[in-house]
């Protein structure tokens, strides 16, 4: 039969063990008693999460790099204020927390406090929220780097790595390039009022394009000249393309946002303010080939199209291309002329019938066939004898000529007319 469990730790054998859950169950019981107390430290890591409910850091002690997880609601992170970041000092008021199933202990955070470095790190926050505001950081303002720099401006640090890196870096992908160089204190109390001098001096030369501010990495504490007010407002002012190229990629002072080109490094600023001298020469050649290329290509088309245009039969007979056209205005002409004949042909029928019916109905036709007109001398046709008296003078219209005639003598009406060759009708 199997012994019951060891009731207490010390009493367990090889043979009589705790189940794994009976421990963590008594740890959790123990850590569940111990009170909340404030601890200090310095965060680690810390990542922001927008609209998460929990946020997690990692707290260390710098002398002997212990560390734990602290976790805390989002309001806690919230009245933290913003300079809570990564490098930060901060008292937090936390209880302990063991996770049975996990085996893992951590810190659950009720207040966090900014100390000591945190706090000015809230106070650059709330200037950089400010000058953010005033749009000094916006894209809007930030100027091109020109493509070659008749002279490269450089403020950096006395003997310092930094200004090997940009020059020997720069003059690697372009061995011609130029340097106007200040050195000043990049850190310190004098660094601000020697680096704002030194900007406005180059910005001043006329023939340097372009200025960089490079410093190796350090401490947070060693940046902070880089994120002074008085620094970045001038920084912002001058007409001169500005790269900022401080400490090292997490670093992130604020003469960075309102530089034109932020570099990452100061070797990164040295290959990004002048070409790869290289690298153009083999873009000439590349280009230069396609070009090259490009026109051996149009000119073998355009060879090609004209071959097959000299091979039409246009081109073999230019005459050819109107043949089909003349046809066709040949048989326009032969069909208008048909048309224009029948039409005439038409008309002179017609032109014939009328002079037919007007000959007919024309008193020139009765005169024709042995009739005579009679007109008194006023010209008005005799149509009965009373119009005229014994001794009128007469005109008669014959078929051919005329006469003049007295008359002797008349009918009244009545009387039948008398044959056509009686003296009358002739006189």
């Amino acid at each position: 039969m199997k012994a019951p469990p060891a009731a207490k730790a010390a009493d367990t054998t090889r043979d009589n063990p705790w189940p794994l859950r009976r421990l963590t169950e008594n740890i959790a019981l123990y850590v569940d008693r111990m009170s909340a107390l404030w601890v200090e430290g310095q965060v680690v890591e810390y990542t922001k999460r927008p609209g998460a409910k929990m946020h997690f850091l990692t707290l260390r002690d710098l002398e002997t790099d212990t560390s734990m997880t602290v976790t805390a609601w989002a309001g806690v992170m919230d009245n933290a204020g913003p300079g809570l970041e990564q490098g930060s000092r901060i008292v937090t008021r936390v209880k302990p927390v063991f996770w049975e199933r996990s085996g893992r202990l951590n810190l659950q955070a009720a207040e966090i406090h900014l100390q000591g470095l945190g706090d000015l790190l809230a106070r650059i926050e709330q200037l950089r929220q400010q000058l953010a505001a005033e749009g000094l950081f916006s894209s809007d303002r930030k100027k091109r780097l020109p493509f070659l720099p008749r002279t490269i401006g450089l403020v950096c640090g006395r003997n310092a790595k930094a200004k090997d890196d940009v020059i020997v870096n720069a003059t690697d992908r372009w061995p011609t390039a130029r340097f106007e160089i200040r050195e000043v204190a990049v850190q310190g109390d004098h660094a601000v009022a020697e680096v704002i001098a030194a900007l406005r001096d180059l910005d001043g030369i006329d023939d340097v394009d372009v200025i960089v501010v490079a410093r190796g990495g350090g401490a947070v504490e060693d940046l902070l000249p880089f994120s002074d007010e008085r620094l970045v407002r001038v920084a912002a002012d001058i007409h001169t393309p500005l790269v900022s190229a401080i400490g090292h990629e997490g670093d992130s002072p604020l003469l960075d946002l309102v530089a034109d080109f932020r570099a990452s490094t100061p070797t990164d600023a040295a290959r990004n303010i002048v070409p790869d001298r290289a690298q153009e020469y083999d873009g000439l050649a590349h280009a230069t080939t396609r070009m090259h290329t490009a026109i051996s290509q149009r000119i073998s088309r355009e060879r090609d199209t004209l071959s097959l245009v000299m091979t039409r039969p246009v081109m073999q007979s230019p005459a050819a291309v109107l043949v089909n056209h003349l046809q066709a205005v040949e048989a326009q002409v032969t069909a208008l002329r048909q048309r224009v004949e029948r039409r005439l042909f038409a008309e002179q029928e017609q032109l014939t019938q009328a002079q037919a019916t007007l000959r007919a109905l024309s008193p020139q036709a009765t005169l024709d066939r042995g009739y005579s007109l009679l007109k008194l001398p006023g010209g008005e046709l005799i149509r009965s004898a009373a119009q005229v008296p014994k001794g009128t003078l007469i005109e008669g219209i014959l078929a051919q000529g005329r006469m003049v005639a007295q008359v002797v003598g008349s009918t009244a009406g009545g009387t039948p007319p008398e044959p056509e060759d009686s003296p009358r009708n002739h006189s």
